[in-house]
């Protein structure tokens, strides 16, 4: 599951490049019935992408029509497993940051619960998010000092909140921290001495550490 920024290709990480070249086949969204990529804005990045690194894959349409329903996501989660019996790598890829917002989740949810295999050999590749661009693009912080950043959607009604903890002190408590579904620990991430736990540490023990419940 290949996140690819906001849109600028240079934008796009080097392990999401890398990704991308060595797939087999890549996977793109869109929202034409007839598979087509006239506006599909992932197409052309990806496109740009191949011309400017010089690579080219096969391309594999998944039409996507934005309606949430289940049936939906079942049906992109069957052209993926049609397309495994023809390659053994695939990159799906999503715009921004498939953490933020992205169709990535409901398939992969899907394929947990049908294919646990293949779920075990998927990777979630992070990427830039149109926000994190737009902060720098007229240097306004998204948070600083002691801040909060809050990501709302637009729709007006009672929905789900993930919440990150993040910025706390060695050896402080985190009792003040309420939780209230699926939390996890993260310390040192992308470090030798990288620790992912799915539970909340009572007492915080590195300085780069934190949590998402």
């Amino acid at each position: 599951m290949v996140s690819l920024g906001p849109g600028d290709i240079e934008l796009i990480t080097i392990k999401a490049l890398k990704a991308l070249q060595n797939s087999d086949a890549i996977c793109i969204p869109t929202k034409s019935k007839d598979s087509s990529f006239t506006k599909s804005l992932t197409y052309k990045i990806v496109k740009s992408l191949m011309k400017e690194h010089n690579f080219s894959n096969p391309i594999i349409p998944v039409y996507t029509p934005m309606h949430f329903k289940k049936e939906d996501w079942q049906y992109q989660v069957d052209i993926l497993y049609r397309a495994f019996e023809k390659h053994s790598s695939l990159s799906f890829v999503s715009l921004g940051d498939s953490a933020v917002y992205s169709t990535v989740y409901y398939l992969l949810d899907i394929i947990k619960a049908q294919n646990p295999k293949l779920y075990c050999n998927s990777e979630v590749i992070a990427g830039v998010t149109s926000f994190s661009q737009a902060s720098a693009k007229v240097k306004k912080p998204l948070c600083v000092g002691e801040s909060a950043l809050e990501i709302i959607p637009l729709p007006k009604r009672d929905l789900p909140k993930t919440k990150v903890y993040m910025r706390p002190k060695i050896g402080m408590d985190t009792e003040s921290i309420k939780e209230e579904g699926e939390i996890y620990t993260f310390e040192n991430l992308n470090f030798k001495d990288e620790s992912i736990v799915p539970q909340k540490k009572e007492v915080v023990s590195k300085y780069m550490t934190l949590f998402i419940d």
